[in-house]
């Protein structure tokens, strides 16, 4: 396998995120599912995927999820711990 040419390398500015704008982005982005279907919730294979700027990763969708959770959990009345955890990335 080849080494990336920026292995070792501080990252340029330009491919750099800005958070405080990412951060607004979850808090105030609302989806709008009927104009823009691709607003849902997506989940890939570790769990939901998206970005905040694209309006695909916010507070709505997480609230969702974890209401949905909740519901299932009573229907089936599912009633033991439940281990939920938040991914920090370096």
């Amino acid at each position: 396998m080849a080494i990336h040419s920026g292995a070792g390398k501080a990252a340029p500015q330009s491919i750099l995120v800005n958070v405080p704008k990412l951060v607004s982005a979850y808090y105030l982005n609302e989806p709008d599912l009927e104009q823009n279907p691709e607003h849902c919730v997506a989940f890939g294979t570790s769990g939901h995927r998206g970005c905040s700027y694209d309006v695909k990763f916010n507070e709505s969708h997480i609230l969702a999820i974890t209401q949905a959770i909740c519901d299932y959990r009573k229907q089936n009345d599912i009633f033991g711990p439940l281990f939920w955890a938040k991914i920090l990335m370096p």
